[in-house]
Parts: C-alpha cells; structure tokens; sequence
C-alpha cells in the first residue's frame, strides 16, 4: 500500500474510501475522500482494502540531482513540476498542528490524482520552504533548475510556490529567462487538508497553461472565490491583495493576462502574449542584493536612508504620484551622487509615478532620482537588483518596460 492508491478503510462502525496521502506519522493514515475532505484514521483501529493502485508509476530518478521522472506517454506534452515547497506542497505536523511544507513533487503528483492522463511529468525539488523564507539566491537556483529542465525537453514548467513571495520570484524569473516555453507560477492559499482547500484546481489550471501556445512567465491562481476559473497574470504586473480568500492574486492595472477554464481545461488570453518556441533559453541571473526597498510613511525620519549608505540601489515608494517629505531630498541627493540609483514608485494600487507636477516631485528629479511609471514596488525591487548586474545603464533600464512591467498607459481594466 502506498500513497496514490485507492483504498477502503473499515473501521468498527464507519468505513471510508478514497486516495491514499503521505502522512507525517508510521501511526496515521491520512485519506482523501470524493467529497474533498481529509480523514485521518488510526492504523491500529483499521482494516484497510486496496481498491486500486498508483496508477502515477514514479520512477526511478534519472540522476539529475533533485530530480525524477514519471513513465512517458509519447502522446502527451511533457510538464517539468518544480517544487520549492509552499502550502501547495504542505501538510499537517501533528506535532504542533500547523502547517508545513513536506512534500516533495512525487508527493504532490500523488496527492492531486487530477493532474493524471494531462501531461508526462518530471519532479524535480529545488527548495522546500515556506515562502517567507525565500532568498534571492534560490531565485537564481530556480532559475538555472527551469532552464535546465527546457533544454531537458521540456514543453513547459510548473513551479509550485508559497503565495506570500510568489510575486517576487515570478518577477525574477522574468528577467533572468527568456523562455521559449510557458513558465507557470501556482500555489495554494488553503492546504490540503481543509475542505476549502484550492490545491487541485489551481495545480490542473497551471499544468494547462503550461501546455498552451505562449512562452510567457505566468501566475495561475484561482480568478474568484469559486471554483470555475484560474487566472493568468503576468509575472511582473501581478500582486497578493488578500491574505486567505482564494482569489487573493490580482494584475493591477489591468485585467489579467488570461485564463483557464476548470471544467473545460480551455486555456485563453485577453491580450497578445509571447509566441511558444522564440524565446532563446539564455540564463542571465546575476543579482545585485545589496538593493533596498523603502516605504515612506509621514513622520519618518530622513535618518531611515542611513540603510542605504552601502547599496547599489534604492527604490521608494513613495506616496500618490511619488513623493516623499522634502527633509529627505538632500539625502537622497547625496546617496545618488555615492553612485546609489535611486527608484521612484508608488504605494497606490493604480496609476503611475509623475514627479513633474507639485514642486516636490520636480526637486526629487533634479535631485536624480528615476520614475519607475506604474511598475509594482515588488517588482521594481527585483528589477534593479537584476539590471545593475545586467545592464549598461540601471537608471535607463528602469525607465523601460523589459518583460511586461511598465505598462504604456495606465489604463485599468484593459
């Protein structure tokens, strides 16, 4: 018995069935049932018939470090699954009763059965943290793990993420890849274990987007709290606006970039996407860490830039059009003068920095510092640690949409 098969477990006066799931304990058995819910059911209290067995056949690894590959249907798409952990590729700890990620990608192909007869899949895990513990340098990991699986053959890449950074990492992966196949973002704001849970749904959209006829770096989350749709945002104009609901994943600035159906698997897009197959795979992922993210509030102290004496670069975000207290100007005047590039956004959700209307904002450009349009604060963030290391001209660079950030008009709802 493994997990992935189907079972019947009897007990004195109940009896259960459905798919197997890793549990955390030699003493438990964890059980999906059709409803969607989890029982856990102790061993010794059990009597347990398999239905049916895994019928995932995971293989052997191929000797690729971190990975393993499933037996290949020749008629069907090959999909890369990339773990780096995340409530997607959570479980139970018994011991404290919280969440936390366990799962490895074979787990995950176990755990969701609907993902089965869609596409060949090769597991591969980079990571396996909770997303808060995210850092630039497994970006880059990650990076160089999804380039090495499209040149591998793969005809697309699912990376499965914690949702809380998700949008960092999808903006970084932008920059460093230019893929030739789709790249897909997905997570799970509700684990596996609750009836609510968002895993299957999400993962199966992601896997379809995956295989659809693009090469864009996207997130696939669920477009409303309902079980009908995922939609797809682009990597770099996508942000969490919600800490639990479902549907927590939004493009600001416009609609999102697509969708896909959930009955149907029918993938499509709004708005004209990069073609599958021109994309050159270059890797380029050199990142400049030492870039600070500053938020102004009223009544900071201007004393707060003494963070960014050493950086490479700083990004503010600043408040309405981008602005900060005038106290803070001669010291943004003396960080940039250092060589510091120093980036304008803004903390409002809409719209776009423009520093040329209330004298504050014309001081602030005399001073040197860059407007960054309506590029996300996030994304802005992830973009100057890449283009310091990879570009001529940083500041230019910022001023320039390079993979979707920087929209043309600030037009919402498009």
């Amino acid at each position: 018995m493994n997990p992935g098969d189907r079972i019947r477990v009897n007990r004195t006066d109940t009896t259960y069935e459905g798919v197997l799931l890793p549990s955390t304990t030699a003493e438990e058995l964890v059980v999906k049932l059709d409803g969607g819910y989890n029982v856990g059911v102790d061993r010794a209290e059990a009597a347990v018939e398999v239905i049916e067995t895994d019928t995932y056949d995971i293989g052997e690894s191929d000797g690729t470090d971190g990975a393993s590959e499933i037996t290949f249907d020749d008629e069907l798409p090959t999909v890369a699954l990339i773990s780096t952990g995340g409530t997607i590729a959570s479980t139970v700890d018994y011991r404290t009763g919280a969440v936390t990620a366990q799962f490895d990608a074979e787990d995950v192909l176990r755990a969701v059965p609907e993902l089965a007869g869609r596409a060949n899949y090769r597991g591969r895990v980079v990571a396996n943290i909770l997303s808060e513990n995210m850092t630039p340098t497994v970006w880059q990991e990650l990076a160089a793990a999804v380039r090495d699986e499209i040149e591998r053959g793969a005809d697309g890449v699912v990376v499965m993420h914690g949702t809380d950074t998700m949008q960092y990492t999808a903006a970084a992966l932008s920059f460093m890849l230019n893929p030739d196949v789709p790249i897909v973002f997905t997570g799970s704001q509700r684990s596996a274990d609750r009836p609510s849970s968002d895993n299957v749904m999400n993962a199966v959209c992601a896997v379809e987007a995956a295989t659809a006829d693009h090469s864009e770096v996207l997130v696939c989350m669920h477009e409303t709290e309902s079980d009908d749709a995922c939609a797809l945002h682009r990597g770099t104009r996508v942000r969490k606006n919600h800490t639990s609901r479902r549907d927590a994943f939004e493009t600001v600035g416009a609609k999102p970039l697509g969708r896909v159906e959930w009955k149907t698997g029918d993938v499509s897009f709004r708005r004209s996407v990069a073609p599958r197959g021109e994309g050159t795979n270059e890797l380029v992922s050199d990142l400049d860490t030492s870039v600070e993210l500053i938020k102004f509030v009223p009544g900071t102290d201007p004393s707060i830039l003494d963070i960014a004496d050493d950086a490479s670069g700083l990004i503010l975000e600043g408040t309405g059009l981008g602005h900060v207290n005038t106290e803070w100007i001669d010291g943004l005047r003396a960080l940039i003068d250092d060589g510091t590039t120093v980036v304008m956004t803004s903390q409002c959700l809409e719209g776009r920095v423009c520093d040329r209307v209330y004298d504050t904002g014309r001081d602030l450009l005399e001073a040197g510092v860059v407007e960054a349009g309506d590029t996300l604060p996030a994304t802005a963030y992830v973009k100057l640690m890449w283009a310091i290391e990879n570009t001529e001209d940083p500041a230019d660079s910022m001023r320039r949409s390079l993979a979707g950030e920087l929209q043309a008009r600030s037009v919402p709802w498009t």
